[in-house]
């Protein structure tokens, strides 16, 4: 029996999420490489360059298509919805764009540097962007109850779950055993390495100018969602 809910919207939306995995975590990979050629800043704009026209491309596909396929669900009529997920997006939020960034580096206004973190965020896990995607897609599958949201999360959870092993191996590469040492004092489970005794919450490193920026997005994020419907209209429009 065919599977009359798979719209080819559900495979151009894997597409789109495995072309974008290739060329983030690819120029990830090749970042050593790369800054020897066009330096550290160079490589920062390239690298931006590429990924943001596919991550817009992406985002934008899966505005318009969101409700595509069969619906699994329907919870957006429960009261207590609408909260729930705007807490867990912004919990989401926070593990996503940790204060352990350097703000002026991801701009490449400063030189752009990789480094060894354990603090804040990073005392909770490891991997502090893949956990937060997977609580970002939790709460929008919730909301949303389709099956092409469940495709977009299993492409999205797909990628994440790849960056750990990507993300320890160039740190590794690099580092060699000041990464074992650190790999050793954190987890990629969140809050193991504290329940272990290998790592204590430090409050005042979450104050951060990062998260005020984060604190800043959610704000905009929960003030745009209104306008949605119309944005996917627009596309609609112009037959994207």
């Amino acid at each position: 029996m065919p599977l009359s809910w798979w719209t080819p919207s559900h495979t151009i939306m894997l597409v789109l999420l495995l072309l974008f995995a290739i060329a983030h975590s690819g120029l990830a990979a090749l970042r050593p490489w790369g800054e020897t050629k066009i330096g550290a800043r160079g490589y920062r704009i390239l690298f931006a360059l590429v990924s943001l026209p596919l991550a817009v491309a992406t985002i934008g596909y899966f505005l318009l298509h969101r409700y595509d396929g069969a619906l699994l669900w329907q919870l957006q009529g429960i009261p207590w919805i609408a909260p729930l997920i705007w807490v867990l997006t912004a919990i989401s939020f926070v593990f996503l764009y940790p204060a352990t960034f350097n703000l002026l580096e991801i701009a490449a206004i400063a030189q752009p540097q990789v480094r060894l973190y354990e603090t804040g965020i990073t005392r909770i896990t490891r991997h502090p962007q893949t956990f937060g995607q997977i609580l970002w897609c939790v709460a929008h599958s919730l909301w949303l109850g389709t099956s092409f949201m469940m495709v977009a999360s299993a492409g999205l959870i797909a990628h994440h779950l790849f960056s750990i092993w990507h993300g320890d191996r160039r740190l590794r590469q690099r580092y060699g055993d000041a990464f074992e040492e650190l790999k050793s004092r954190t987890s990629i489970i969140p809050f193991l390495a504290i329940a272990q005794g290998k790592q204590t919450l430090v409050w005042k490193e979450f104050v951060r100018p990062a998260y005020l920026g984060v604190a800043i997005a959610i704000g905009l994020f929960w003030f745009t969602h209104r306008w949605i419907p119309q944005a996917t209209a627009a596309l609609a429009e112009i037959g994207w």
